[in-house]
């Protein structure tokens, strides 16, 4: 357990958090486990990032919503039109860890044993054996997710919240680190599509858009194609170590009340049916905590907070019958614009 100084300067201990006592439940295959200054992490999401944009052209502030979903052991959402490189993020992010990576593609006729595995009846043993589905991978990308049909998208709910799957009754953990990266299209224009419930939802710590690349990017993609040949910059093992100096960043009872008053202000707002829930502020927290691990800073101001508030806090909105399209959006907007960081 680290220690800094608080206003009075006296030493502070610093807690992992729930996060990082999650990420140490599970199995990792490690000789003995590692131990990662905040330095490193930001070095290390310095070393992703340059790997990520030789594969993916996308906006610089999004690139930062991944890295910090991955450092705060969360999962993403990306919405948008095919062919802007979703699943080339998910691939090169893999590569980028050295991990297992696996692509589910959702149909309406996809079931959830397709995604986690069965149990199999073999003949020479006479007894069953379990087959492990695509689930069990460091990433996961789950194309079109909402074209799979709810009983579908509940089957992720297990293992993207307890890192586990439970099968015929027997509970398997899913290795560490996991990282679900899920795609949905827009709705409008597509048929054939479930939107996803608000408690799937809940379970993706980010929400992020691509976009199209710009003029410059296109024109590169066109000239050297994305680059197959990403190369490893990171192990598991040392991602795991990352996430855990993350969740020791430190975030005063001050920053903890901004956090709670902008979860009220979602809430309380006009166009919102159903405010953020008390889970969003877990995950907004750590969101933040990551962004101050990418810069190198042992504690959490509320500038974290406000630069990750949009892609976390957005989709877990309920907006009100009558709102506008971009009523969520605008939600979480005019709650940072009003609550005053003490």
């Amino acid at each position: 357990m680290d220690a800094i100084p608080d206003h009075n300067g006296r030493p502070h201990p610093v807690s992992a958090g729930h996060l990082a006592s999650a990420s140490r439940s599970l199995s990792v295959t490690t000789d003995e486990p590692l131990t990662l200054r905040i330095e490193s992490v930001a070095e290390l999401g310095e070393r992703m990032r340059a790997n990520i944009r030789t594969a993916v052209r996308m906006p610089d502030h999004v690139l930062d919503t991944v890295l910090a979903t991955v450092l705060a052991g969360g999962h993403l959402l990306v919405e948008d039109h095919p062919g802007v490189g979703k699943t080339q993020l998910a691939r090169s992010l893999a590569r980028s860890l050295d991990g297992r990576f696996a692509r589910v593609q959702a149909t309406v006729d996809l079931l959830p044993a397709d995604i986690v595995g069965a149990s199999v009846w073999r003949a020479d043993t006479a007894s069953f054996e379990f087959r492990p589905g695509p689930i069990f991978a460091n990433v996961v990308l789950v194309d079109e997710l909402n074209r799979a049909t709810p009983k579908t998208q509940s089957g992720l709910l297990e293992a993207m919240e307890e890192r586990q799957v439970t099968v015929d009754g027997t509970s398997r953990p899913i290795p560490a680190p996991f990282m679900v990266i899920a795609t949905q299209n827009p709705s409008a224009g597509y048929d054939g599509t479930y939107s996803l419930p608000p408690a799937q939802l809940d379970r993706f710590l980010a929400r992020i858009s691509l976009g199209y690349p710009t003029v410059d990017q296109e024109m590169a993609l066109l000239r050297d194609g994305p680059d197959p040949s990403t190369e490893p910059v990171s192990t598991p093992a040392e991602l795991l170590a990352a996430q855990e100096a993350t969740a020791g960043v430190h975030t005063s009872d001050a920053l903890l009340r901004y956090v709670v008053e902008l979860l009220t202000a979602t809430r309380a707002h006009p166009l919102a049916e159903v405010g953020a829930s008390p889970r969003s502020g877990l995950l907004l927290l750590a969101a933040a905590r990551a962004h101050a691990a990418l810069e190198g800073r042992v504690f959490a101001v509320p500038d974290d907070v406000q630069k990750v508030a949009t892609t976390v806090l957005t989709h877990r909105i309920q907006p009100a019958s009558a709102a506008p399209a971009q009523a969520q959006e605008e939600v979480v907007l005019d709650a940072v614009a009003k609550v005053r960081a003490r």
